[in-house]
């Protein structure tokens, strides 16, 4: 026991040079005891060569004990040396003791390499050992969360509440909260939310909660809990949206306005508070603000195509339309072909009277915009103004069969007909 007293303090002390001296010496010592001990604490301290000389030193002593597979292999994975880890965890034997940890540990290793189903598998067969075990059924519970099998999770975590409130420092209620509002069942998940809240009011739970009550259309309960959340955490960024869209809903524009602006106050790199901003001055009427908001979110992302779209909007009702031909020729200049943009190019273009740039952007919005009426009409008057009747008609059959209330479009094609 000195002796791995003596080599802790060497760590802590950070003479490292005196700990791998000492670990030299522990490996020639006869007591495997110590060198276990040893092993055990130069993992836990990231000396995880020095840990793999150990257990491979004891492994040659003790080549069919379990433990020491286990273990290496523990060690061997974190060093990057998959396969022969692989080799000491697939060498336990289903009749040891130490099968289920085994599995575990393969488990481990699959989810972390992306290998969800053979994770799965190897958890269920650790269960059909002992299918009663909390830490077994709460690691299958968090490969189904994982796995986006939400509902199954949450009634495992629930199940598994029954015989403890907390497995490996994780409280099931909260568990539960979050696998039913992943898979979007948000009134189920609220009272998981509030029980969780009783316990701990922490900035995750807080946001959590206010999520489900805004997507559960209780957006008083989101407005609180937010409020709260950043009383406690001012830089819990996510929460100055969300607060912002809850006051929106609540029909508090002013308030929601300021939010943003105070959001934005503490982070200056956020690209959706802009946007959101830009959004909303909008709506107040702040047009210039809204511009610059716009501007911002796409100088921190050239390619955020919201804030591009909202921008060149505002343009289109502003008819700056030189503007908005240069963003769209550049950005078709970049090989961005954004077809959600090309209406704004074709009315732009008609109003300069570039009148074939204007069709060949028509033309290209055509088959996106073919269900909207609004976009069908301006495309059926210039092709009408253009003389490419036979176009127009193929147009106008279209806004007869989409807005049948409109008069005008049966009117021509009677007329025409």
């Amino acid at each position: 026991m000195e002796t791995i007293e003596l080599l802790q303090q060497y760590i802590l002390d950070g003479e490292l040079a005196k700990a791998e001296s000492l670990v030299l010496e522990i490996q020639a010592s006869p007591d495997a005891e110590t060198r276990y001990m040893a092993a055990e604490l130069m993992s836990e301290y990231g000396f995880l060569q020095e840990a793999d000389l150990l257990y491979g030193g004891l492994l040659e002593l003790m080549p069919e004990e379990a433990q020491l597979k286990i273990d290496r292999a523990r060690v061997l994975m974190e060093l990057g040396e998959e396969d022969d880890a692989l080799l000491l965890l697939t060498s336990v034997r289903p009749d040891e003791e130490e099968y289920v940890q085994a599995l575990l540990v393969l488990a481990d290793y699959y989810q972390m390499s992306g290998m969800a189903e053979s994770a799965l598998r190897k958890v269920e067969e650790a269960e059909a050992f002992l299918p009663d075990e909390p830490a077994i059924l709460f690691a299958k519970a968090e490969l189904l969360l994982d796995g986006g099998r939400y509902a199954e999770a949450a009634r495992l975590y629930a199940e598994i509440r029954k015989s403890a409130e907390e497995i490996a420092g994780v409280r099931l209620t909260d568990r539960i909260a979050e696998s039913y509002a992943a898979g979007a069942a948000y009134e189920e998940a609220l009272p998981y939310y509030k029980e969780s809240l009783e316990h701990a009011r922490t900035p995750d739970s807080l946001f959590g909660f206010a999520y489900a009550a805004y997507q559960s259309g209780l957006y008083k309960d989101a407005v609180r809990a937010l409020a709260e959340l950043k009383d406690i955490d001012p830089d819990y960024f996510s929460a100055y949206a969300l607060l912002a869209q809850a006051l929106i809903m609540e029909g508090e524009d002013e308030a929601a306005y300021r939010t943003l602006s105070e959001g934005l106050s503490r982070d200056k790199y956020d690209k959706e508070l802009y946007l959101a901003s830009g959004k909303l001055a909008l709506k107040t009427g702040r047009t210039e603000e809204a511009e610059a908001h716009l501007r911002e979110a796409i100088a921190l992302d050239p390619e955020y195509m919201e804030a591009i779209h909202a921008l060149v909007s505002l343009f289109d009702q502003q008819e700056r339309d030189a503007e908005i031909i240069e963003m769209v020729s550049g950005l078709r200049r970049e090989g961005l072909d954004w077809s959600g943009l090309y209406p704004f190019a074709a009315y732009a273009n008609e109003r300069e009277e570039h009148f074939e740039d204007a069709y060949e952007f028509y033309r290209l919005a055509y088959h996106e915009f073919k269900e909207d009426p609004q976009f069908l009409e301006k495309f059926a008057l210039f092709l009408l103004d253009e003389g490419k009747r036979e176009e127009a008609i193929e147009v106008i059959q279209r806004l007869a069969v989409l807005v049948p209330d409109d008069p005008r479009w049966s009117s021509f094609l009677e007329n025409d007909l």
